[in-house]
């Protein structure tokens, strides 16, 4: 992470969801606009430079690739960025949930392994440990009753895990005929995502208490599926598909599985989030490019770059999370053709904050 970013979004964040143009781009510039767009700047465009997710208090989790020191998971707030130095003797972690008080999940390596950890402000990452017999672990998601869930690997493999309030780990168990599950969110009724399979396909799952692990199916003529989020009515998205030609979908325990479809002239589309408003983001092939989509169920998939203001110099190419205001988490590259062309794939990604228009 560029030392202009930290700058950026120490400075923004501290006036996030206020009506100072100085920082945020206004929607009176465009008739159609619904979102005002905070800008947080660049951010090297690697696997070890990512924002994975978003609360409601618009804070922001994820990585950052510092110069010299390695990467290093941090939280942002609207007061400040805070480096995650990870466990004793880390080089490297990541931040991947964050939950309604600002307690962090993640990973990180230890002279042996990797391992899922949990942090507090004003805390040091704490070691949530893995399953009796194995090594490894990591943490994705967290609620706000500090319930967290990730998976657990060794010599048994990779197995779905929830750890308790209490730091109690239990294993989730997998889907018949799966050699593997993993568990990468979790709503306030402690109601579980992910994916299990094996070599040959995955499919997505929920799990509950009382039902255990079920397995969500596929959208019609897809082998495969993987379920990313799940709000707190119990609604799951994520995709079904091949690499390529995945298609979102938001399950229902009613209905079932719903396939989103794609932004127009796009083979694939992929859904990442979804709040307690039923609002969905995610990314989708398009005519123009990949491009940052919101569903919701009045008005289907939407390009986001058609919802911010116009005359800008950026795409938004993936919406990452939607919190329960409808603030949207994305990302972007610089575009030569005013937000009309492909974009700059190749230049640093730049992170944004879409805040809905009252």
């Amino acid at each position: 992470m560029t030392k202009s970013f930290i700058w950026a979004i120490t400075v923004m964040l501290a006036a996030a969801y206020l009506p100072d143009q100085r920082v945020v781009l206004s929607a009176s510039s465009s008739a159609v606009a619904r979102y005002r767009v905070l800008d947080l700047g660049d951010l090297e465009q690697t696997s070890n430079g990512v924002v994975r997710g978003l609360n409601s208090s618009g804070d922001v989790v994820g990585a950052s690739a510092g110069l010299g020191t390695g990467t290093r998971a941090f939280v942002l707030t609207k007061k400040q960025f805070e480096n995650l130095d990870g466990l004793p003797g880390a080089d490297w972690s990541s931040s991947h949930g964050i939950n309604e008080h600002g307690m962090v999940v993640g990973s990180s390596n230890t002279p042996t392994s990797l391992r899922g950890f949990i942090w507090a402000r004003g805390g040091k990452p704490r070691d949530l440990g893995a399953l009796p017999g194995d090594s490894s672990s990591e943490a994705f998601g967290i609620n706000k009753h500090t319930e967290a869930v990730g998976y657990s690997s060794g010599p048994r493999g990779v197995e779905a895990v929830l750890w308790s309030s209490n730091g109690k780990i239990q294993g989730l168990g997998k889907l018949r005929d799966g050699d593997y599950s993993r568990s990468y969110a979790i709503n306030e009724r402690a109601e579980v995502v992910g994916s299990s399979g094996n070599e040959n396909r995955k499919r997505a799952f929920v799990w509950s208490k009382n039902r255990g692990m079920q397995d969500l199916g596929t959208l019609p003529g897809n082998g495969n599926s993987e379920a990313f989020a799940i709000n707190s009515r119990g609604e799951v998205v994520g995709y079904s598909g091949l690499l390529g030609r995945t298609r979102a979908f938001r399950w229902t325990r009613n209905a079932g599985m719903q396939d989103l479809g794609t932004l127009p002239g796009g083979g694939y589309s992929r859904a990442l989030s979804i709040n307690d408003r039923s609002e969905v983001v995610g990314s989708s092939e398009s005519s123009l490019g990949p491009r940052a989509f919101l569903w919701t169920s009045n008005r289907g998939m939407q390009d986001l770059n058609t919802l911010i203001p116009a005359g800008r110099d950026f795409v938004l190419f993936e919406a990452v999370s939607v919190n329960d205001l409808g603030v949207i988490l994305a990302l972007g590259n610089d575009d030569d053709n005013h937000g009309h062309g492909h974009g700059d794939h190749e230049s640093p990604a730049r992170v944004f904050l879409l805040i809905p228009e009252p």
